[in-house]
């Protein structure tokens, strides 16, 4: 392993935002201009992502979870549907599914690819299933091509929750093209970031324009259409919609860590092939290689720590990780353990095997674009000493 060429650092952080000059200086022209709420930023943002993205329609919203609950009501799902997901997500992706009154019924994952495993959620689907919501886990692409045909002919909404995933490719596809609606997260550990927020993205130009309409209240025109244009501009309450938008000062943030993202991802890919080579002869298990022809938006970098292999449990590695001054996190324990969905639809422990193993051993790494390669040999370091500290 190479020397480390700087001193070695006293703490690593889990997820540092690379946050440039450029977004600084967007940020205090928001502030300069006197319009902070939805306007002129939002729309170049939107723009942008759309052509990124390579889709007619994105609409900015204040987190990915309102692009999920949007992406549901937009798809009719309601009382008495039922959702076909994982369990091996943030709670935000089930949420979402209750919040709209419908049943999450959870289906196992793949245990090399951690992500839904399309034949588990096909034996799941019942005359009830109204909609499919699979999650590109940690980055990872979900197998598109197997659920948009499940989802064709079984004549469902297909929602992917793209939290993780705004770099993905699968199968020469980007992720965002390959679903009835794709939800993206801007959260502040993100890969790209506007503190919070997210983007959902369609095809469908009716949903588009139903979907704004719901993000702002109902209104059928925003505040920048009633009021950028002098006079007065009179607006129509069509429903009883939410306050989702997001805010020029977001979107500040958001035109320009888009504008870097390839460059912010070929530094993940750097850390990543760190970690890979420097772990690659220990006890943990590893993320899996990336099928060829599709591209792992390195979000998550996780790796599985089993007690008996490593001599010690995910608790303890994290904790001596944290004494040695690297800092981890857990993603994800598995939601249909969480006390919530085990009380409310009587979930229980032994029903999806393979996202429980990952939810009992999962630990990540940290990962950004703001970490030099003298941090992640140094975290190389650290997981190898914890480990021979074990005995492994």
């Amino acid at each position: 392993m190479p020397a480390l060429t700087h001193p070695a650092p006293v703490h690593v952080a889990f997820s540092r935002p690379s946050i440039g000059e450029a977004e600084m200086r967007e940020v205090r022209a928001t502030l300069e201009s006197g319009w902070l709420t939805t306007g002129p930023r939002v729309k170049q943002f939107e723009q942008q992502f759309a052509a990124f993205v390579g889709v007619p329609h994105a609409i900015a919203l204040n987190s990915c979870t309102a692009a999920l609950h949007l992406s549901l009501l937009a798809a009719g799902v309601g009382p008495g549907d039922e959702v076909v997901t994982t369990p091996l997500t943030f709670c935000a992706s089930a949420n979402a599914i209750v919040h709209v009154g419908a049943t999450p019924v959870f289906a196992d994952i793949d245990p090399v690819t951690m992500n839904l495993d399309p034949a588990a959620a096909a034996a799941a689907l019942t005359p009830k299933t109204r909609a499919l919501l699979p999650v590109h886990f940690a980055g990872r692409p979900v197998d598109v091509r197997a659920f948009r045909e499940m989802a064709d002919q079984s004549g469902l909404a297909l929602i992917e929750d793209a939290a993780h995933c705004v770099e993905g490719i699968a199968r020469g596809k980007r992720i965002g093209t390959t679903a009835d609606y794709t939800c993206f997260s801007f959260y502040a550990t993100k890969n790209v970031t506007t503190g919070e927020g997210g983007m959902l993205t369609t095809a469908s130009s009716d949903a588009a324009d139903r979907i704004r309409v719901a993000s702002l209240h109902g209104m059928s025109r925003d505040a920048w259409a009633r009021y950028s244009g002098g006079g007065v501009v009179d607006y129509d309450v069509v429903m009883p919609g939410f306050k989702y938008n997001m805010m020029d000062l977001q979107a500040a943030l958001g035109i320009h860590q888009l504008a870097r993202v390839e460059e912010n991802l070929k530094r993940r890919e750097a850390i990543w092939d760190i970690y890979d080579e420097g772990l690659a002869d220990l006890a943990v298990e590893r993320p899996a290689p990336i099928e060829f022809g599709s591209r792992h938006a390195r979000h998550l970098y996780t790796i599985l720590v089993d007690r008996d292999r490593c001599g010690l449990d995910r608790a303890a590695l994290s904790s001596a990780l944290a004494a040695r001054g690297v800092a981890t996190s857990l993603h994800f324990r598995a939601i249909h353990l969480h006390s919530f969905y085990a009380d409310r639809f009587g979930f229980k422990r032994g029903q999806f095997p393979q996202a429980e193993r990952v939810s009992d051993q999962t630990l990540s790494l940290p990962l950004s674009p703001a970490m030099t390669a003298d941090e992640a040999h140094f975290v190389v370091e650290q997981v190898r000493g914890a480990l021979a500290k074990a005995g492994r």
